[in-house]
């Protein structure tokens, strides 16, 4: 190749740069311009339209009625018709002077308040000018950051749109990073959001102090400090439903469909002059936002969602398609139910605006190419359509650039998937495919047996850290790389793969300066006409990091059945100990007169025993002793503390022990012994058969049940508070006079507690089965126990069922 010197300018050889940029420029300010005309000229004409389909008066009446409003309100032509197509259900305050065309005042767009300051109406006028370029609310937002937001000391723009179910969702932004954008997206239909509020009432909301308004407020926007001050106007009118908000026409919370929101970082109250000027910003924004047009909503499903999900992802151009028949049946146009980002149609909406748009509204010319045609083609017969290559702009790095494109239509159920496919050039191609090997961690290898040659891509030398100067190692010497253990299983699979052409895939090892590297090589030969291997292609694939994760997971695994087996033989001899300390009664027992029966249910899940525990014995004077406990946790230290204290309270009350002189006592060994398992609750019960007194204590342990001639009530708790809780516990005693028929109940907690359930629920319960067994004439302790626990006990039970025989005489 040569290279050749560049021709001069003045030689007529090569045209004058400067004077084409100059051509250029000169054309886009002209086409800039004529955009301008093209776009004001469509807003008259729809306000015009608006009007005689309000009045009823010819095309050259309307414009008369709209220069006369535009006179009287003090404001440009192209004011009042953004007023006009945004606002149809005038304040009759409001009405200019009427014309000869004009009719009820009630059917008059309102008109703007004269402004009180020249700059405010030129910054109106020069306003009204700029929206004539705006298509999409993001649009809007810019457009009033720009030209508003200077004059009224805003720093951030914001528009919420109503959402279907009452939230608000962010349809432009402007002065905000995408990080608070996406923060803030979607509003729930709390109380206390302002733009919310706005929306309901159809007023303005002007919060004008950070530190007061939080108080009432969620404030949009943070950190909140960050905004002083902000003001909430509601669009109302005929606002549309940009954004995809469901908000309908009609008077109060209905009317308005859009809210702005302006944000200063000033916080300080909002002038009048200010707040007039903001009102009449939101009045002239109305048309823009009624000429976006109202979207329909996209059919909801599965499908459509699940679509919608893969698009999120895509770094493609492409819409989901579904077909919009006129009454005859014929396809006449298509609507858009999902869309990925990087789709922007010729108006300039990308990504999820699309949704619920027509094909024709986003793209126009589509009826004069092959596309349209070829998309009905595939709706009806099911065959895949592929254009000619086209020029098409799309935007890189924020940047547009014109790149080739064809357009690729296939059927998905009664719908079609339309993608926009670009001609990438060849370097591209191979930079895809660069980051398509690093991102795998995979490398592309060759070997010519005929000739020797060997190729391997950039990412094979980077996985055998290899300098490429000294070029691929040939594939009869790759299991020299490989480690001791693994070589002849690799010198196996590349001798057939080189002798009889069996393909091979074989994972090995090898040494680098990153240590082990467990690798996989996979490859296949291609064979000549007498079938012997002349080239081998493949590719060898890093599998450390799956690799490294399998052995951790193994290791896991191993490590939990090793717990596993210690927490079971844990719970073995917890329980072998729980049942050599706390012997259950086959049958009921007598005590000082007294039926007893004995339950203890431990828990259906779980791999630890609990610490429930019970004792009822005779005393040497004759008295009965009844002692229920529970001792917070499970396992071994549970069952020790348990044996420690059923035996220990036992031994103090036979000894003289008071009731609540036992449990201070035992609160204070609980708390000050080492190795001591946290807490306990307990209740004493001790019993004088002379004269059928019951007196017990208790320390924060549920009331004992009293069943007297088919009525049941919990005995009123005296003062105790938990074993082991506190230095200084107080504890305090009741007593109950027995009756011959009584049946007393002592339980733990697990009788009555369930997971999210407040326990006098549990109570209740437990009082409304003991009462029906009552009615019954049924006192069956297995019974009741059926009746009161669930299917899958989560904790232990133990029940003490005290009974004074019917029979019973005075001693």
């Amino acid at each position: 190749m040569t290279s050749e010197p560049a021709v001069p300018g003045e030689s007529g050889g090569a045209p004058d740069l400067a004077a084409l940029t100059r051509v250029v420029a000169r054309q886009r300010a002209e086409m800039d311009r004529l955009q301008d005309v093209a776009a004001t000229s469509a807003v008259i004409e729809r306000a015009k339209g608006a009007v005689m389909a309000r009045l009823g008066c010819t095309p050259d009446a309307a414009h008369d009625v709209l220069l006369q409003r535009a006179k009287a309100a003090r404001r440009t032509l192209l004011e009042e018709c953004w007023t006009t197509l945004g606002t149809l259900a005038p304040p009759r305050a409001l009405a200019p002077e009427p014309g000869p065309y004009d009719v009820d005042a009630a059917e008059i767009p309102p008109a703007v308040p004269p402004a009180t300051a020249e700059d405010v109406s030129a910054a109106l006028a020069r306003l009204g000018r700029a929206l004539v370029r705006v298509s999409t609310p993001q649009d809007l937002a810019l457009c009033l950051l720009e030209h508003v937001a200077p004059g009224v000391g805003a720093d951030a723009v914001l528009l919420y749109a109503r959402l279907p179910a009452g939230g608000l969702e962010l349809i432009g932004h402007a002065g905000i990073d995408d990080a608070l954008a996406l923060q803030w997206q979607q509003v729930p239909p709390l109380t206390g959001i302002a733009p919310l509020e706005a929306l309901r009432s159809g007023e303005p909301r002007w919060l004008e102090d950070s530190r007061t308004d939080r108080k009432r407020y969620l404030l949009i926007g943070e950190p909140p400090e960050r905004w002083g001050s902000r003001a909430w106007l509601p669009v109302l009118g005929d606002a549309g439903d940009s954004g995809g908000s469901g908000g309908s026409r009609g008077s109060g919370d209905e009317r308005a469909a859009v809210v702005v929101g302006f944000l200063r970082r000033l916080g300080a109250p909002f002038p009048q002059r200010t707040r007039e000027q903001l009102e009449a910003v939101v009045r002239l924004c109305a048309g823009p936002l009624a000429m976006f047009g109202t979207r329909q909503e996209p059919a909801l499903g599965s499908a459509v969602d699940a679509v919608q999900a893969v698009f999120d992802r895509l770094p493609v151009q492409a819409v989901l398609l579904t077909p919009v028949r006129a009454p005859s049946g014929a396809v006449e146009d298509f609507r858009v139910d999902a869309a990925t980002a990087d789709t922007i149609d010729s108006t300039g909406r990308s990504g999820r605006r699309l949704i619920g748009l027509r094909l024709l509204e986003c793209w126009p010319a589509i009826t004069r190419e092959p596309l349209w045609h070829g998309c009905l083609d595939t709706l009806t017969r099911g065959t895949a359509f592929t254009s000619e290559p086209f020029a098409r702009q799309r935007i890189v790095g924020g940047e547009a650039e014109l790149s080739t494109f064809c357009a690729h239509v296939e059927r998905l159920g009664d719908g079609l998937v339309l993608s926009w496919l670009p001609h990438d050039p060849s370097d591209r191609q191979e930079q895809r495919l660069a980051d398509v090997q690093r991102l795998g961690n995979l490398g592309w290898a060759n070997w010519n047996l005929a000739t020797g040659e060997a190729g391997w891509s950039s990412q094979v030398f980077t996985i055998f850290e290899r300098d490429p100067a000294l070029g691929a190692v040939q594939l009869t010497d790759l299991p020299e790389l490989a480690l001791p253990e693994d070589v002849p299983a690799l010198t196996r699979a590349v001798g057939e793969l080189v002798r009889l052409g069996r393909p091979c895939d074989v994972p090995f090892r090898i040494v680098t300066r990153r240590g082990v590297r467990h690798l996989r090589a996979v490859a296949e030969a291609v064979s000549d006409q007498y079938g012997r291997p002349v080239e081998v292609h493949g590719f060898v694939q890093d599998l450390t990091a799956q690799r490294s994760a399998e052995l951790a997971l193994l290791a896991s695994e191993r490590a939990m059945l090793t717990q596993h087996g210690v927490l079971q033989a844990e719970r073995t001899v917890a329980a072998r100990l729980q049942d050599a300390l706390l012997p259950l009664p086959r049958k009921p027992v007598q005590l000082a007169g007294l039926r007893v029966e004995v339950a203890y249910l431990p828990a259906q899940s779980g791999l630890n025993v609990g610490g429930d525990w019970f004792s009822a014995i005779e005393l040497p004077d004759g008295d009965a002793l009844f002692v229920l406990g529970d001792v917070a946790g499970h396992g071994m230290d549970a069952v020790a503390t348990m044996a420690q204290l059923r035996f220990t309270a036992k031994g103090m009350v036979i000894t003289g022990s008071s009731l609540t002189g036992a449990l201070s006592r035992l609160s204070a060994l609980l708390l000050h012994s080492r190795g001591s398992h946290g807490t306990a609750t307990m209740v004493l019960a001790r019993y004088d058969p002379a004269e059928r007194r019951l007196l017990w204590a208790q320390a924060g342990h549920p009331p004992p049940l009293l069943v007297r001639d088919g009525a049941v009530r919990y005995l009123d708790r005296p003062a105790g508070m938990l074993l082991g809780a506190s230095d200084t516990p107080r504890y305090g005693e009741a007593e109950c006079l027995l009756r011959p028929g009584d049946r007393v109940v002592l339980y733990t907690d697990g009788l009555v507690e369930r997971p999210a359930e407040n326990i006098d629920r549990g109570l209740e319960r437990l009082a409304g089965a003991v009462a029906a067994q009552a009615a019954a004439g049924t006192a069956s302790l297995d019974r009741l126990l059926g009746a009161v626990l669930e299917a899958e006990q989560r904790d232990d039970v133990c029940v003490l069922d005290i009974r004074v025989p019917e029979d019973d005489t005075e001693r």
